[in-house]
């Protein structure tokens, strides 16, 4: 077994102390950025708890596939393949494709974009700002009065499209495929509140904005908000998450957050490495 590590690719991180308060893909983050030199912290602020074997759903997926809807909203990308994997499990898969590929799918963004794909079937129309908010107003374009629309929602489910579908006259199937969970690592996420408060982190990032707002009422409770809120003014502390979306908890709490110009996991390694490596980012402890 080879048990080799990954070579370094630079030391820009050397010295550097960053937590993830993220659940997936944190083991890749992690090793990117230690390839840089950075130290990590993992401290997920949230988990994801999968509804693959919930009866709910497998009873939706059937009757979805007796009543095909004409119109498919999704979400995300790890529900609507979580949604594929539930209805391989219950034996349905090859019916629920069939009964989706007439349809129009729309679609928050490219990783839901690439879950449709995946899954062999077309989407018809991609949120550029990947805000459900942009959904809405496409589902506004669209005539769905008296037609059935399935939604697979995010892990919060408090979208409002099937409230907005529902005054539009259609026939609304919600789907959830997973919830948001309590973080996994109570001490861990402790500890990253924590450590920020004091300005012993160098960078915190985020990957969801249920996340990023599961950290910030960590830090409520452990006390240090205000002193989060100044390392973060100083340049002390710095918050990173993967898009606007991700960002707003933090921004509502009135906190800088450096985002990247792309809203993908690479580019957000990429923007932090550079922030971080720069003559003027403050020093960690």
């Amino acid at each position: 077994m080879n048990t080799t590590e990954p070579a370094a690719l630079s030391d820009a991180l050397a010295g550097r102390t960053i937590a993830l308060a993220v659940e997936r893909r944190a083991a890749e983050l992690g090793a990117a950025l230690e390839r840089h030199g950075a130290r990590i912290l993992h401290a997920p602020a949230m988990s994801t708890v999968h509804h693959l074997d919930d009866p709910a759903l497998v009873e939706r997926t059937r009757e979805l596939i007796a009543g095909p809807p004409a119109v498919v909203v999704a979400l995300t990308g790890v529900g609507f393949r979580g949604w594929m994997e539930a209805a391989d499990a219950a034996g349905l898969g090859k019916q629920l494709r069939t009964a989706l590929a007439p349809a129009r799918i729309l679609a928050r963004g490219p990783k839901a974009r690439g879950a449709i794909q995946q899954a062999g079937l077309s989407c018809a129309f991609v949120a550029d700002s990947e805000l459900a908010a942009e959904v809405g107003e496409q589902l506004r374009r669209e005539d769905v009065a008296g037609r059935r629309v399935a939604v697979q929602h995010h892990g919060a489910g408090s979208d409002g499209l099937d409230e907005l579908l529902e005054e539009l006259g259609a026939d609304v199937t919600s789907l959830v495929v997973y919830r948001w969970g309590p973080t996994p690592d109570a001490a861990a996420l402790r500890e990253s509140t924590e450590l920020a408060g004091a300005g012993q982190l160098d960078a915190v990032l985020f990957t969801a904005a249920p996340g990023a707002a599961a950290w910030l009422d960590d830090a409520r409770e452990a006390g240090v908000l205000a002193a989060l809120t100044e390392q973060v003014r100083t340049g002390t502390v710095t918050l990173a998450a993967v898009g606007d979306v991700t960002a707003q908890p933090l921004r509502e709490a009135g906190l800088d957050v450096l985002v990247p110009e792309r809203w993908r996991m690479g580019s957000l390694i990429k923007t932090v490495i550079a922030h971080l490596a720069a003559p003027t980012a403050a020093a960690g402890p």
